[in-house]
């Protein structure tokens, strides 16, 4: 999943940055408030993290900029103003949550995720798909209760087919939430990590559940559904 961080501290920004490609998150981060509009009108990004207080434009100019531009992307609030007119006024310029500086890191991750199953089908923390299970604040995942070891990008890519169960992903669509601008991504690439993924989480099992949709790109979904493995 792709995350845009607003921040122009440079400090905290680099810390955020840190620790969210700690959790599998491909990150992009800006320093003021126009260059966060820009990226975030350029790319899909599935989160953004948008300081109020910012150079240029302030985060709350930017949130409602991008919501009269339709750019739906959950956003969360960070900053240092904690009374409830604050929290009120962010919140109605279009933002999905706040968070008061000084906060916990683990509180943001929390918030974070979700956020991502807010705009998902899945009811409980875990993401299933069939006898498939992730659960993103651990990053275990695990078949017919076998445990399956993923490399990081492994299970960015398999996380981001979990949040979009039964939709054929395209080949554009993977590049531009798993990578960011500063990976530059071969021909190839995705579909070698597609083939690695699928050796872990299909070859050794009967039912296969990542499709490939010739011509266009892959399907992850469970037995049974419209789209068969190929």
């Amino acid at each position: 999943m792709r995350i845009l961080v607003i921040e122009d501290n440079y400090r905290l920004s680099e810390s955020l940055k840190t620790n969210l490609v700690n959790e599998r998150y491909s990150v992009d981060a800006a320093y003021d408030g126009q260059e966060g509009q820009d990226l975030a009108e350029l790319a899909p990004y599935d989160l953004i993290i948008l300081d109020i207080l910012l150079p240029k434009k302030d985060g709350l100019e930017v949130c409602r900029e991008l919501r009269r531009r339709r750019v739906q992307t959950p956003i969360l609030l960070l900053t240092a103003r904690d009374s409830i007119d604050d929290r009120v006024r962010g919140l109605d310029c279009g933002a999905d949550d706040y968070l008061v500086k000084p906060f916990a890191m683990n509180e943001l991750l929390a918030r974070l995720r979700a956020l991502l199953r807010r705009q998902q089908p899945y009811k409980s923390a875990r993401l299933e798909i069939g006898s498939l299970v992730i659960d993103p604040a651990t990053h275990t995942v695990e078949r017919e209760g076998q445990a399956i070891e993923l490399t990081p990008r492994e299970y960015a890519l398999l996380e981001y087919f979990m949040y979009h169960p039964g939709q054929v992903v395209t080949r554009d669509m993977i590049e531009q939430h798993i990578w960011n601008y500063d990976f530059e991504c071969s021909s190839n690439v995705i579909d070698v990590y597609v083939r690695r993924l699928r050796r872990k989480i299909d070859a050794p099992f009967t039912t296969k559940l990542l499709a490939t949709i010739r011509g266009v790109g892959y399907c992850l979904s469970s037995p049974g559904s419209k789209q068969e493995a190929q």
